[in-house]
């Protein structure tokens, strides 16, 4: 907060102005002290709140994987897998010591910085269905875990060097919004330079429950 200060002129006070009392003087005196103690806490408070860096927060399909176990005890229409004794619906009637396969899932709480930044927090494995064959939890793996080819945008390319040892580096954006940024060597750094787009690689995860929640995860160039 600033605060005008009117300063009276010795002509001022000659023309007969009452000069005041040492009590009003006082007054005055702690008044500008509180005025600008206000004015040095509202500066600290509106540049802390300008320092601020926003951020978003979500949920997103992360892995898949089949894992191999055998049928335990039977409870009601519920069984346990071993070797962790996880129960599960017995949806398939299976019988204890039936061998059956899992698919587990693993979600993530992704983070995402004003500058793109990403910090990710993984689950625990969660197992959702079993299956009496190998071969059909690989099938359905694959239409959870998508492999494509598309082309994306090139933030840019960057290198630094460290006692003459120099590293370079390409920064993409993703089609969920996210950048990363990937290690690369000379000569593809050059010919990245003046590009911006480049053909990617990558791993598509669906959601179980809702197919067209989708994450995107780089998996190379596709050149």
């Amino acid at each position: 907060m600033h605060v005008k200060h009117n300063h009276r002129t010795m002509k001022e006070a000659m023309n007969g102005k009452r000069r005041p009392s040492i009590v009003l003087t006082a007054l005055i005196l702690s008044l500008m002290l509180a005025l600008s103690a206000c004015s040095g806490s509202s500066s600290t408070v509106f540049n802390s709140g300008s320092d601020e860096v926003s951020s978003t927060s979500a949920r997103v399909p992360w892995d898949y994987r089949i894992v191999e176990g055998t049928v335990g005890d039977l409870i009601g229409g519920d069984m346990t897998v071993l070797p962790d004794n996880e129960l599960l619906p017995n949806d398939n009637n299976y019988a204890t010591g039936d061998k059956i396969w899992t698919l587990q899932f693993m979600d993530a709480e992704l983070t995402t910085d004003a500058n793109q930044r990403n910090d990710i927090r993984l689950s625990s494995w969660q197992t959702i269905k079993s299956f009496n064959d190998q071969k059909s939890a690989e099938s359905d793996l694959t239409n959870l875990k998508v492999i494509v080819k598309t082309d994306v945008k090139l933030v840019g390319v960057y290198k630094t060097t460290y006692k003459k040892d120099t590293r370079h580096f390409a920064v993409v954006e993703l089609p969920t919004g996210n950048r990363i940024k990937q290690p690369i060597d000379e000569k593809r750094y050059a010919a990245m330079e003046k590009q911006e787009k480049v053909d990617v690689v990558l791993e598509e995860v669906h959601d179980f429950a809702d197919y067209d929640l989708a994450y995107a995860k780089f998996r190379g160039w596709a050149d």
